[in-house]
């Protein structure tokens, strides 16, 4: 049977109990397995004939089997060989595992359909998160899709109008906390504790990552079972790089997999507490107290999940890397112009991020690396149209089109 386990003491909870954080000595919770009930799991089951989805892996899951399932038809996303991009940056076998073609745009669908699944199982009416925007947004949308009331709290101000549009119509309860991320989340925490009919929905629920884990297993599924020699991945709260190191861990245990691939977090250079502890080689992150990026989405400055994330990047024997706003936007458009694959800016921070390692000689140009871009660049449209050529006016003249095309007027033949 599964159950809820403390990452630091060990103590360990029932998966119908809500609990956030350990009441032994406070730290953050994970999910662990019976490792011969979810091998039983992994040889007994179809899971392999189902579609590729999050819940295709169903049987690695923790929620009861009777439990209706909350979907939207998230998972699935593409694994797309990179040629033009690879030439590009000097590597042979780069992939993109694009996550902005889940339901509402981004990675955060994954969790929250084990999340608010999960949440339906316990009874819960009312579910809450602080959100920097695709947390929000996919939440407002599971939560309207399982008939339950939601509530979101963002930074004031600093929340791109793609993804606020998303709570908003979905019906969410939305309050513009003037404040940042972190000052939000700690917020959804109090309220949380205190009104206990109130789920709480952010990375740091241990369901949620259990959703999450699903795009490793899946990178694994589409190269056929053999584990990729590095993952780069934006880290902005931790949840994603370390549920991703967690499905393949899982996978590798199973036997499923041969081997592990490198974990590599890339972060913003104005909200990069995680790769300042990776590169000092601290056991401790100093919290960013004004985290600034371009890249909403990872504008964390104290990033709840961070000791998770330390600990996949050290075990994986991985690295973490920091990218300018400059960089990330450079990124942004190379992959949109090479690829054709549009990414909101915090997902074009792995790009960005490989691109540099690759020059400081990190990653070699042998290397089998996929790169996950969490998010679609819809997210964020005012960003993209600031940063690409404005349109040209033309007179309603098929000569001033061709003016404006460069184009020389045919000679017609006698």
């Amino acid at each position: 049977m599964a159950h809820q386990e403390c990452i630091n003491c060990k103590t360990i909870y029932g998966t119908e109990e809500v609990v956030y954080f350990c009441k032994k000595c406070g730290d953050i919770l994970e999910i662990k397995f019976d490792p011969n009930e979810l091998e039983e799991n992994a040889k007994t089951t179809e899971w392999k004939t189902r579609p590729l989805s999050v819940w295709r892996y169903r049987p690695f899951m923790p929620i009861h089997e009777s439990t209706r399932l909350i979907t939207l038809g998230e998972g699935g996303t593409g694994l797309h060989r990179s040629e033009r991009l690879g030439a590009e940056l000097g590597i042979q076998n780069l992939y993109i595992k694009n996550e902005g073609e889940n339901p509402t745009g981004s990675f955060k669908d994954r969790g929250m359909t084990v999340g608010v699944t999960k949440a339906v199982e316990l009874g819960a009416r009312h579910v809450i998160c602080a959100s920097t925007g695709n947390t929000s947004a996919s939440l407002a949308a599971y939560a309207a899709r399982a008939g339950i009331k939601c509530t979101v709290l963002i930074p004031s101000g600093k929340i791109a109008y793609g993804k606020l549009s998303q709570a908003m119509i979905h019906g969410a309860k939305v309050l513009q906390v003037k404040g940042n991320f972190d000052e939000a989340l700690e917020f959804v925490f109090k309220l949380a504790e205190k009104h206990k009919d109130i789920y709480l929905l952010n990375s740091i629920n241990p369901f949620r990552v259990e959703g999450q884990k699903s795009l490793g297993y899946e990178i694994c599924d589409q190269l056929n079972y053999e584990a990729p020699d590095r993952i780069v991945i934006p880290v902005g709260n931790a949840g994603n790089i370390s549920a991703v190191w967690k499905g393949l861990t899982e996978f590798y245990q199973l036997g499923l997999i041969k081997k592990l691939p490198k974990m590599t977090g890339i972060q913003a250079q104005g909200s990069a507490p995680i790769a300042q502890a990776i590169q000092t080689g601290s056991n401790q992150i100093i919290p960013v107290e004004n985290p600034e990026t371009i890249a909403t989405a990872i504008r964390i400055g104290a990033p709840v999940s961070w000791k998770k994330a330390v600990n996949a990047i050290r075990e994986s024997h991985g690295t973490a890397e920091t990218v300018t706003d400059d960089e990330i936007l450079d990124a942004q458009k190379t992959l949109a112009r090479i690829e054709g694959i549009f990414v909101e800016p915090a997902s074009a921070s792995s790009i960005a991020g490989l691109k540099k390692l690759i020059k400081k000689g990190i990653v070699t140009k042998d290397e089998k690396v996929v790169c996950i871009t969490t998010g679609h660049g819809l997210k964020d449209p005012d960003t993209a149209i600031k940063q690409s050529e404005k349109p040209i006016e033309v007179e309603a003249d098929i000569a001033a089109i061709e003016a404006a095309l460069g184009l020389k007027k045919a000679i017609l033949a006698r």
